[in-house]
């Protein structure tokens, strides 16, 4: 396990140092993004939901507020174009991270783990717990990107890959565009208590997930 750790925890820290720049520069805030797409609104729709793809697939490279740009899709596109368009981006970022690091994954693994019984351990270690690590990505940011790039790095199944991150995003985005559809500036509640509830629950699966994987360890070790 402590391989896959430290590899987890490597590329989070450089998926955080994105943010903390973003943070700190004040490029990409949440006031701009909501007067983007209050400027693409005025012009059409698809440019809306163009801009929010892309916004959702810049998150694989950059710090993009997900859970809030995609409230905001539903809030400016409607729960079903909205939905549509935040998926798009979503499953592109995934996509590509996948990809990406597929192909060159093997190189930067090597990189960071010199030992080659170390890398084969964290390897299988993420092909076993892989799959309920991206279904609970969604807990908190950087998560679902770091993710994302260990499952190409260890060369997971890309069916199952893909079958993870649809049942982690799609769940997650139409209760997130419906909370946004049915929001107003002068009635944002859904949306606060969708942010909330969203995060709440995902992190209570982490707990009980975690807790039963323990508890497997130690009714292994106590037959052994």
């Amino acid at each position: 396990m402590k391989p896959l750790i430290k590899v987890f925890l490597i590329i989070a820290a450089c998926f955080a140092t994105t943010f903390l720049l973003i943070k700190v520069s004040g490029i990409l805030t949440v006031e701009q993004i909501e007067g983007w797409l209050i400027q693409t609104r005025q012009l059409s729709p698809i440019y809306v939901g163009t801009l929010v793809a892309m916004l959702l697939f810049a998150d694989l490279f950059i710090a993009v507020p997900t859970l809030t740009v995609i409230i905001l899709s539903g809030y400016f596109l409607g729960h079903t174009y909205g939905a549509v368009s935040a998926l798009s981006g979503v499953m592109l970022a995934g996509i590509c991270g996948y990809t990406l690091s597929r192909y060159y994954g093997n190189a930067i693994l090597g990189f960071l783990v010199k030992d080659e019984d170390k890398r084969n351990e964290a390897i299988m270690t993420f092909r076993k717990h892989g799959f309920m690590m991206i279904l609970l990505s969604r807990a908190m940011p950087i998560l679902p990107e770091v993710t994302a790039c260990l499952s190409g790095m260890t060369r997971m199944s890309f069916r199952l890959f893909l079958l993870a991150w649809l049942v982690s995003s799609v769940p997650y985005i139409l209760i997130a565009t419906y909370a946004g559809s049915i929001s107003s500036i002068e009635n944002p509640k859904p949306a606060i208590y969708t942010a909330i509830g969203l995060s709440l629950l995902l992190w209570g699966a982490w707990f009980i997930y975690h807790r039963a994987n323990n508890k497997a360890k130690l009714n292994l070790i106590a037959k052994e």
